[in-house]
């Protein structure tokens, strides 16, 4: 399902991401524009419900006559147009003006019509042409005078404290503002907002139309680059399909993963690199074991074959029966090896981990194999510092043994091996030297690999198998100290092992 895709997770979460912002950012935007829509109609219409509101208050309104304007104004008002705060104080109703309503700028109502300053008069019929209109209600709710333009069935406003400025609202396309003076009297000026609406709805669409433009080209982005980011993971699968469909030399093209994946694919090519030389490993030791198993057992095949051909006397049969019996314990040699290999690769084989002497295990180790020694004419001197070792001591021996008998018998005739033990900043260090002729140079990198010999012309007939040192350093790996060594042709060979020493 495509929901378990890590590619659709990625990019549904940031469409929700996206639109989030996008909703977010439309909606205060649509708010700021209808907001200062708004505050400019407000503008318009408080200066003049607050000029009527001022006309209109007081006992002396609709007594006849204009309103009477402050001293040292002129019979016209003395103010520029919109300037309607020319309400005179109280004690000054002697100095009005006659006024003349305008039939044309005001409807009848039945009753005196509102006397309005020239200005205010000069700006109302103005508004007439822009679709301002007014409305005044007396303190009983009866309509006392209203411009032509003004719709007739308009209720008056919920009543508001007297004074309290203008209040603003918005009803069926108008906005409109409203107050209440002390005599309860209520001025209502609005106007048509239909041309803001329509303004208002052209910005919304515009607002729609560019946030799904940015919301595709964000998910198209993010699709980009999420497919582009995922490549590598695409390619990592590929690759691990192909290699374990046998084609173990595949790898992961990491030039185009120069990233955090990048250090992925390079775990997982040395990864492979590692399966492919264990495959390799393994099939070469499965030849090599089948090799090697294959010499004895025709061995035993041909000598009994032989022996069958023709009646043979007793020593004959005697003969026979030696030859097959050290065949067989060849073979059991070899068999031996090949298990305790395997138990060591699979890390069945326990070990003991306890503190031993490396330089008493190196003393009987020694003396077992001092008998071969003196058969071949070698010297053996041992220069053994006490050293503690966390280990098996069983397996120690069989380490010390195997390289000491290999130094005996790779040795020039009446040579000379040298076995010392030493303490190295906390590591106990055991080499084993010998003066035989060395190791070429071609052959010091293979010396622990199975059934490798430096020297081909000898076989298992001389009762050696070649994992001699293979499971030596089996061993040593398994003690987590490490093994190496160091020849040159003619110049004899060192053997270094060093263990850890116990800790506490």
């Amino acid at each position: 399902m495509f929901t378990k895709s890590i590619r659709w997770r990625l990019q549904l979460w940031f469409a929700f991401l996206l639109i989030c912002t996008l909703s977010g950012f439309g909606i205060a935007s649509f708010e700021v524009y209808r907001t200062r829509q708004l505050k400019q109609v407000d503008e318009r219409l408080g200066p003049r419900v607050e000029a009527l509101s001022r006309i209109v208050r007081g006992p002396q309104f609709f007594r006849g006559g204009r309103p009477p304007f402050e001293p040292g104004r002129d019979r016209r008002g003395g103010r520029p147009p919109g300037q309607f705060d020319s309400f005179p104080p109280p004690g000054s109703e002697d100095r009005r003006l006659p006024a003349i309503p305008p039939r044309d700028l005001l409807e009848s109502v039945g009753g005196p019509s509102l006397p309005l300053p020239p200005d205010l008069e000069r700006t109302l019929r103005e508004d007439l042409e822009t679709g301002i209109y007014f409305l005044i209600w007396n303190g009983d709710g009866t309509r006392l005078d209203a411009s032509t333009n003004a719709p007739a069935d308009l209720p008056r406003p919920p009543a508001m404290p007297p004074d309290s400025g203008p209040h603003f609202r918005t009803r069926d396309g108008h906005r409109e503002a409203y107050e209440f003076n002390r005599e309860g009297r209520a001025v209502l000026v609005g106007t048509s907002i239909a041309t803001d609406l329509e303004a208002r709805r052209g910005f919304a669409l515009m607002l729609v139309g560019a946030g799904l433009s940015v919301l595709a080209l964000g998910l198209g982005g993010g699709w980009f680059i999420a497919s582009r980011a995922l490549r590598p993971l695409q390619d990592i699968s590929a690759t691990a399909s192909r290699i374990s469909g046998g084609h173990l030399a595949e790898r992961i093209n990491v030039a185009d993963t120069e990233n955090e994946l990048g250090q992925l694919a390079g775990v997982l090519n040395s990864t492979f690199a590692r399966l492919e030389a264990a495959f390799a490993q393994q099939k070469q030791f499965t030849a090599d074991a089948s090799h090697e198993l294959r010499t004895p057992i025709a061995v035993l095949l041909s000598e009994a074959q032989t022996t069958l051909a023709r009646p043979r006397t007793a020593e004959e049969y005697r003969e026979t029966l030696e030859a097959c019996l050290e065949t067989a314990q060849q073979m059991r040699r070899l068999t031996e090896s090949l298990l305790e290999l395997a138990r060591f690769d699979a890390g069945q084989e326990k070990l003991r981990h306890e503190p031993v002497d490396l330089a008493e295990i190196v003393r009987t180790s020694v003396e077992l194999v001092q008998p071969l020694a003196a058969e071949k004419d070698i010297k053996i001197h041992c220069d053994l510092a006490p050293v503690q070792v966390l280990g098996d001591e069983v397996r120690l021996g069989q380490i010390i043994t195997n390289l000491v008998t290999n130094a005996i018998r790779y040795n020039k005739p009446a040579g000379e091996v040298r076995v010392q033990t030493r303490l190295d900043a906390n590591t106990a260090v055991l080499t084993v030297t010998d003066t035989g002729p060395g190791i070429a140079p071609e052959d010091l990198p293979h010396i622990f690999e199975r059934f490798y010999r430096a020297d081909k012309s000898r076989t298992t007939a001389h009762g050696r198998t070649g994992l001699g040192l293979a499971i030596c350093k089996a061993i040593v790996d398994a003690h987590g100290g490490t093994i190496e060594a160091q020849s040159a042709p003619e110049a004899g060979s060192n053997f270094i092992v060093r263990l850890p020493q116990p800790t506490g």
